[in-house]
């Protein structure tokens, strides 16, 4: 089934936002995970802690800022998915976040502005 616009617009997104964390040194443990209570758009390593990445894209400013995405219940959202990936898999026991990255593409242009929230939503 070929993807909309908006579904393309999300993996590039995720793409662009894998690229940033591995510059700065994480490492990428999977992606797209499925779980009962959601997605979970990365997992990576910063060191020993597991880090959920929740990626949010926009390609215009027409549907606000991509952060403002997170709402309360997107966060409870994270938090049982994160939550049910970690009683899955024991062996990642350990210390753990919830990080959000905003991706904007500037209209007109191939520029791309990210913001890494660290620690956005709390356990």
């Amino acid at each position: 089934m070929p993807e909309n616009h908006k579904q393309q617009l999300g993996h590039w997104g995720e793409q662009i936002a894998a690229h940033h964390l591995m510059e700065h040194g994480l490492t990428v443990i999977a992606r797209n995970v499925r779980t009962p209570y959601g997605e979970l758009d990365l997992l990576v390593r910063d060191g020993e802690v597991l880090v959920v990445v929740e990626v949010k894209t926009r390609a215009s400013a027409n549907f606000g800022l991509p952060e403002e995405a997170i709402t309360p219940q997107k966060r409870t959202h994270l938090l049982q998915s994160a939550q049910h990936y970690l009683q899955q898999h024991p062996e990642l026991d350990g210390d753990w976040r919830i990080d959000v990255i905003a991706i904007r593409r500037q209209p007109g242009s191939q520029s791309v502005e990210i913001i890494w929230f660290k620690d956005a939503v709390s356990q």
